[in-house]
């Protein structure tokens, strides 16, 4: 979930090339995020940290409640050790740099569903 169309569209089609992977919705907002993890329980829950009405942060442990099996991985141009750590304390097992979105995405999401963390190669703890 992002909040600007134009990424979704490129990670819709980043994930379009692997037959695994079906985008199932997309919301513009965290609370819109919420909202539609809730009612659709998908495997995987992509979200950027900078979301407006709830960032990325809030809209995963509230994710977390609403839909306990969906994995989540953390897609955002935020890099700072803080931000990641507070990512990952809300249980997302990814941390993917939105610049190493092409080669990291599909590995991440591989390993997310293997119950494996992954974080981007840019990502220091």
């Amino acid at each position: 979930m992002d909040d600007f169309e134009r990424w979704r569209r490129f990670v819709r089609l980043l994930l379009a090339v692997t037959p695994q992977w079906e985008v199932s919705d997309e919301a513009a907002d965290g609370s819109e995020a919420v909202t539609k993890a809730e009612e659709l329980q998908p495997d995987v829950v992509l979200l950027d940290i900078g979301l407006p009405r709830l960032n990325g942060i809030e809209a995963a442990a509230q994710i977390r409640v609403v839909a306990p099996n969906s994995k989540i991985v953390f897609l955002t141009a935020h890099s700072s050790s803080d931000i990641v750590h507070a990512a990952l304390r809300t249980g997302a097992l990814g941390y993917v740099l939105k610049e190493d979105a092409i080669s990291e995405l599909l590995p991440a999401l591989k390993s997310v569903m293997s119950e494996r963390q992954y974080l981007s190669k840019g990502v220091t703890l």
